[in-house]
């Protein structure tokens, strides 16, 4: 099913690069004359982190043996230099292994090189007509290696030699590597494959000869010749004497499509994908409908975010949920055709693991990301209002300083499966949370809005939290958190300062009996500092609250869960005392006494 959606993909995007091709970022091109002369080395760079891309053969590497590239390549293979070129220290030439290690990754750089100058060669002499690849290898016989070393960028280039290097003839605009002679060079070993032994083919469901290997597609964590799909010769996974892919036939056309596909979806400049640790997320509708298109940019507002973003993460997450009202509602019109599919992928030793996979209809889909918005709403008395949280802000708000480092390992991806599938939040996340607000006695607007979603999603029968303050509710623990609320306020107003939260909140909202008589004792010091309109309205705040609490008193202790419903209450008593109507109230009790 994964392999099939990204198959289809392939054909929906319809600007992918043909079969047998691949877009590469290509950092530096040699620029040589038709005699193989060195003329200059131009720098591809758009920015720090990104080069040009160009469309060129796509290449396999497996085994020790060493696979050149058709004339692109990284620095090792095309320029014959590895990071131990550069002479030993004195420090290091004393010690043996350091040596003998330098001298072997030397030797390794030669071979290679070796290896595609051959390759190079071979070429060059099947298509003699064809003046680029003569160009390349009158390059190398003329030692223009040395030349190059004398260029003014050639320090740039040794600074990092895992870039890749390509080839363009001085007054063309087109490298060599994407030269259309390559491209029949491929048409031809297909040509010449023996078509007698076929298997069909897992996703098309046509007969074809089976690839034995696919196509890496690397993910940030992994090995550069990571695939999704790869089999191990003699490993227990062999049947019925087949080895390798045959164990689960695709043909070259479907493996060059799905890997194409995967390639683009986990670009460096996707967005349809996101980041969270070593785990690589993408995500894509099956069609190239509007509201396809529309959901999959929205996604990436939703959860694509880190803490690497200038901008304000929040700015564009209130559209994301006018988008999924809109295809929920048919206002953005869908079909049952449009799918939407969800891919999670890990690094590992020998290739991805898939460590999570969904598909659901795309209406089905907005519904649940529009229900994830409605369980995280909550009042905001701030001025610029942001109510709608992403997995981003999620994560910051229950990890140590915010940092996506300090993140529990395997939350983001359990958080991410609540939010597109609908279920509950996982328990990790309230108690995340709960640690957090415990170590920094402060309950933000997005940490109370994690508890009233986790809260309001499980089924315990209890009812459920609203959106602001609810003098209903008499749940102990939120009627512990309001009380606890209005002692600190009490005192803040009484006294300009605010010593109850740092003192008591932990004490409060897990052994309610054991604080609340101090507190109440303490605010009534605290009310003899206040006019005394502003005492009858504090003391009808407390009145109404505590008329709520059992007739055996207040709770021993408190469960995690009502630790939670605390927290919830204290903050919605909080955004109860900011708003205008209760200050005008509070202004006019005191002018009238």
């Amino acid at each position: 099913m994964i392999l099939k959606a990204l198959y289809d993909y392939y054909y929906r995007i319809g600007d992918l690069a043909p079969a047998g091709m691949t877009y590469k970022e290509i950092a530096f091109v040699i620029v040589i004359d038709k005699e193989g002369n060195f003329i200059r080395i131009e720098d591809r760079h758009i920015d720090k982190k990104t080069c040009q891309k160009f469309s060129v053969v796509k290449g396999m590497r497996t085994g020790s043996k060493p696979k050149p590239y058709l004339f692109w390549d990284n620095v090792e293979y095309v320029l014959n230099y590895t990071k131990f070129h550069p002479a030993l220290d004195e420090e290091k030439a004393l010690d043996v292994n350091k040596v003998k290690e330098r001298e072997d990754k030397i030797e390794k750089a030669q071979i290679k090189h070796r290896a595609l100058v051959e390759k190079y060669n071979a070429i060059a002499q099947q298509y003699p007509k064809n003046i680029g690849f003569k160009a390349v290898c009158s390059f190398y016989e003329k030692g223009g290696i040395h030349r190059v070393k004398e260029d003014p960028l050639w320090e740039k280039i040794t600074k990092k030699p895992t870039v890749n290097i390509s080839f363009l003839l001085d007054g063309e605009l087109q490298i060599i590597a994407e030269d259309k002679d390559l491209q029949s060079l491929i048409s031809e070993k297909e040509e010449k494959k023996d078509k007698s032994n076929l298997s069909i083919c897992l996703i098309t469901g046509e007969k074809a000869e089976a690839v034995k290997t696919t196509t890496p597609t690397p993910i940030l964590g992994g090995q550069a010749t990571g695939r999704l799909i790869a089999f191990q010769v003699n490993s227990g996974y062999d049947s019925y004497g087949k080895s390798k892919g045959l164990n689960a036939p695709i043909s070259a056309a479907a493996a060059d499509s799905y890997t194409t596909a995967l390639n683009k979806l986990v670009d460096k400049d996707s967005h349809n994908k996101f980041i969270i640790g070593t785990r690589t997320f993408i995500f894509w509708g099956s069609t190239k409908s509007e509201a396809s298109i529309e959901a999959e940019e929205s996604i990436f507002s939703l959860l694509g975010y880190n803490e690497s973003d200038a901008d304000d993460p929040n700015r564009r997450i209130e559209q994301v949920r006018k988008t999924f009202k809109a295809i929920y509602s048919g206002t953005l019109n869908t079909n049952l055709e449009d799918r939407f599919y969800f891919l999670g992928l890990a690094p590992n030793s020998a290739r991805e693991a898939v460590i999570y996979w969904d598909e659901s209809e795309l209406k089905e889909f907005a519904g649940r990301i529009l229900q994830h918005f409605e369980d995280m709403e909550i009042v905001d008395t701030r001025k610029e209002k942001k109510p709608y949280f992403g997995l981003f802000q999620i994560m910051s708000a229950v990890s140590l300083e915010g940092k996506s480092s300090n993140i529990q390992p395997n939350l983001p991806e359990i958080v991410t499966k609540s939010i597109i599938e609908g279920i509950p939040y996982p328990y990790p996340l309230l108690l995340a949370c709960i640690n957090r607000i415990r170590a920094e006695q402060k309950i933000t607007i997005t940490r109370a809005a994690i508890i009233k979603a986790y809260l309001n999603r499980i089924n315990d029968n209890t009812k459920k939290i609203e959106i602001m303050v609810d003098k209903e509710n008499k749940n102990q623990g939120y009627l512990c958190g309001r009380l606890f609320a209005t002692l600190e306020y009490l005192q803040e107003r009484s006294s300009n300062i605010n010593s109850i939260r740092g003192r008591y909140m932990n004490a409060a909202s897990a052994t309610p009996s054991a604080v609340f008589p101090t507190l109440l004792n303490l605010s009534v010091h605290h009310a003899e500092k206040l006019e005394k309109g502003m005492q009858i309205y504090f003391e009808q705040i407390k009145t109404e609250i505590i008329e709520k609490i059992v007739a055996e008193g207040f709770p021993t202790h408190l469960t995690l869960l009502d630790q939670g419903r605390f927290m919830v209450g204290y903050y919605h008593q909080r955004q109860f005392f900011y708003t205008k109507k209760i200050d005008k109230t509070i202004n006019n009790t005191e002018q009238k006494n």
